[in-house]
């Protein structure tokens, strides 16, 4: 075991949407390099398979959290409980987030409302509860998750674009203010990732998770990883995300708009 994983063994990285996916994969990336983990989600017998994982391939600490995000009393208990059993978190990771699938005026508000809480308000206020504490310490690191969705406005999934824009553009703001406090911001965002995600928006027939542009979980949180530990602050996995992101810029709206439509739309 080098000195640099002896290191982080003095380290707990905070990851939501755990249990699964690109947060899972995460979690196998920090555990490999000796950080402790608090590991959150739904469902608490997925994350006890994880954690179980984790202790017994790379011998760390692993506590797992069994929260449903959407409530907004979730953050607070999150952090209650690590304050009570005085673990500080050096690496918060907001991963957690979900999207419906529809015409706007169709869709259910009860589930847009969720999902603006899990993807905007609880990584908000999470960043919130645990950033004062890495300041004060002179050191820390948040990784956020978005998308590429974040680029462009999303017909048939209007509400998960704007959260995802939201979470891009704050990520932004907030990363150049904590400049020289020690403590970075990364925002991910990955294109079409071959993860549960699309099964719960029910949209795995879109043309979106039809092409070839689809992205392991795996290879996502490589790149989102080595992104953080770099200190970027915008990540783009792949090429072809990285250019579509950047011509989003210098396309007109309304035909980046119609793009994103047509690519949202399922395929008969």
């Amino acid at each position: 075991m080098s000195a640099t994983t002896n290191l982080n063994h003095q380290k707990t990285v905070l990851i939501t949407g755990a249990s699964g996916g690109i947060g899972y994969e995460l979690a196998k990336l920090f555990a490999r390099d000796g950080y402790n983990l608090v590991l959150v989600a739904r469902s608490r017998d997925k994350l006890d398979r994880v954690a179980d994982e984790l202790k017994a391939k790379f011998g760390i600490s692993v506590k797992v959290i069994a929260k449903d995000l959407s409530s907004s009393s979730a953050p607070g208990e999150i952090f209650n409980e690590l304050q009570q059993e005085s673990i500080k978190v050096y690496i918060l990771v907001n991963n957690a987030g979900f999207a419906t699938y529809g015409l706007f005026a169709e869709t259910e508000l009860k589930g847009e409302l969720q999902m603006m809480q899990v993807n905007m308000v609880c990584l908000t206020h999470l960043t919130k509860l645990f950033l004062p504490g890495m300041i004060e310490a002179g050191e820390g690191k948040i990784l956020n998750v978005a998308s590429t969705a974040a680029f462009q406005p999303g017909p048939l999934m209007a509400v998960y674009y704007a959260s995802k824009a939201y979470v891009l553009s704050f990520s932004e703001a907030i990363a150049n203010e904590l400049q020289g406090t020690g403590v970075t911001v990364t925002v991910l965002c990955p294109g079409a990732t071959e993860t549960g995600f699309q099964k719960r928006a029910d949209m795995e027939a879109s043309k979106l998770f039809k092409g070839r542009g689809v992205m392991e979980a795996e290879t996502v949180a490589k790149i989102g990883y080595r992104g953080l530990m770099n200190n970027e602050t915008v990540v783009i996995p792949g090429l072809k995300n990285q250019l579509l992101a950047q011509a989003v810029r210098f396309t007109p709206r309304k035909m980046v708009t119609k793009i994103a439509r047509k690519v949202q739309e399922r395929v008969d």
